[in-house]
């Protein structure tokens, strides 16, 4: 494999640090402590793959969860560092800093949010005063992002304020998303981290990996050999197999004899019964997940509400009214002022590009859901910042606290004399915030988006363009990506060809960090 030369020492940067924390064991545990706080946050049957996981990775030092949308990753991270908080807590030591973040902004204050929710949950079935503090306290952890959190530096885009010399002060550092987290910046985040500090990684290895080099929670994934999820530190008991046999210290994580073969230096823990989907989608996003071409076409054949498949090489005569009454509905509360409805409105739906140019690309549908909504109104969108234009943040300002990946809607507002002017309603990682539109910086119209851009984010109903057979992001992770952002509905728009190659055609990274975690040191 020819490499750069940054990223083959990020690379072997990423092992030996890895490694060197696994070389300090796992921290202690106050086991009363725990199997209480087990029993409570994660109450019954229902409850027992999120209780199982959340122990694996209480009881690590890094620590991975995996699982697709669904699959109740938040509520088993909420639960995690309530543990993590409680152990501190009752051991008399100070209260755990915690450094919550994630690749993007939208994806940092969502995040935030679905833990807030979770924190509410375990709250309510916590009766002891010191325990209702300790839920407390997690409530005003900051979200930020990854970039953020490591000390943005202005002109650089892979050094950071903390660093080996300058210590993150965080006990745990949890990341969501981490399927967006590129080779640069978990090695940047590695040697930024205490050595005693936890990592909890966060996030679905099957969808697309990072815009940047490395597929890094896919590869951390896979070097974790199946039998040995959640005992995969060193010096780990020996892994019972179903058989009742224990493994064999030279099988590799593929399960084929090798001699060199060594345990991963984390702990995976894996979540798979999806609670989130209706039946169809959930089939659907299994079929993509195992690549099984037939079911997916199945799944998309199968006729009701939650899956519909569009088969037409042009689909603007299908999608216009819907697109369209979309449209309205942003712009009709924009011009009333109501920040609610117009977010609301825009929320409930999504349109998804592969590309940004091309026949199925955002450009060409932005144009066209513009043009039909002056068709409808009579308006000549000549002024970019309209009311109700649909925003997407395409770059980081820390100046105003708007950041990659934010949505908007530019609505209709008026200063304290009563004069009439348009004011940019951004929901960002702080909330809620309005911005004259002069004062943001990169921005996009989002009556569509791509599906890199949309990872991190959901919504009621989705639509995905499937880009043409010829083009080299027809993948399978793509296409997952796209369907397991939809919380109710998801339509696809693309031939049987299509769907077909894109369940065949894998993202492939040339990447040998799988090998190294797996190999000699």
């Amino acid at each position: 494999m020819v490499y750069l030369q940054r990223y083959h020492h990020q690379e072997v940067q990423v092992v030996a640090d890895l490694r060197a924390r696994a070389e300090l064991g796992a921290p202690p545990v106050d086991e009363q402590v725990l199997a209480a706080g087990l029993t409570r946050i994660f109450p019954g049957v229902g409850y027992a793959e999120q209780r199982t996981a959340a122990e694996v990775v209480v009881r690590s030092r890094t620590g991975v969860i995996t699982g697709g949308p669904g699959t109740g990753k938040t509520t088993t991270v909420a639960g995690v560092l309530t543990l993590l908080a409680e152990q501190a807590a009752l051991a008399g030591q100070r209260p755990l800093r915690v450094g919550l973040a994630a690749p993007t902004g939208k994806a940092a204050a969502r995040v935030k949010a679905a833990v807030d929710r979770a924190l509410d949950e375990i709250e309510a079935r916590t009766l002891e005063p010191e325990g209702r503090e300790v839920v407390e306290r997690l409530r005003g952890v900051e979200p930020r992002t990854l970039h953020r959190l490591l000390g943005w530096r202005p002109g650089s885009r892979s050094r950071f304020r903390h660093h080996r010399g300058n210590r993150l002060p965080h006990d745990v550092v949890l990341v969501d998303e981490a399927s967006m987290v590129s080779l640069t910046h978990m090695a940047r985040l590695l040697e930024a981290l205490r050595p005693s500090a936890r990592l909890i990684l966060v996030g679905d290895a099957d969808q697309l990996v990072s815009v940047e080099a490395g597929a890094v929670l896919a590869d951390l994934v896979a070097a974790v050999p199946e039998r040995s999820v959640g005992l995969a530190q060193p010096g780990a008991p020996e892994v019972t197999c179903p058989d009742g046999e224990t493994e064999d210290e030279t099988s590799d994580a593929t399960g084929r004899g090798e001699s060199t073969h060594r345990a991963a230096p984390l702990a995976l823990a894996r979540l798979r019964t999806v609670h989130r989907f209706g039946e169809t989608i959930g089939a659907l996003a299994q079929a993509l997940r195992l690549g099984d071409a037939d079911a997916v076409v199945r799944a998309l054949a199968t006729p009701g509400d939650e899956v519909v498949w569009v088969q037409e090489d042009d689909a603007s005569a299908y999608l216009r009214e819907d697109l369209t009454r979309q449209a309205l509905q942003v712009l009709r509360a924009a011009r009333r002022g109501d920040d609610d409805a117009a977010l609301a409105a825009l929320h409930r739906h999504r349109l998804l590009c592969a590309h940004r140019e091309g026949e199925r690309g955002v450009r060409r549908w932005n144009h066209l859901v513009e043009t039909w909504l002056a068709e409808e109104t009579g308006l000549t969108l000549y002024d970019p910042m309209y009311v109700g234009r649909p925003l997407l943040i395409t770059a980081n300002d820390y100046a105003t606290g708007v950041l990659n990946g934010d949505t908007g809607v530019v609505v209709a507002s008026q200063t304290s004399a009563g004069v009439p002017v348009r004011m940019a309603a951004v929901d960002g990682t702080g909330g809620r915030s309005r911005y004259a539109p002069s004062r943001l910086g990169d921005v996009e119209t989002m009556h569509a988006m791509t599906i890199h851009k949309a990872q991190g984010s959901q919504a009621e109903e989705i639509t995905v363009l499937l880009p043409e057979l010829d083009s080299p992001l027809l993948t399978r992770e793509l296409f997952y990506t796209a369907v397991t952002r939809a919380e109710k509905r998801i339509r696809v728009v693309g031939s049987e060809e299509e769907v077909r190659t894109a369940v065949a055609r894998r993202v492939v990274r040339a990447s040998g960090l799988r090998q190294r975690l797996a190999g000699p040191p």
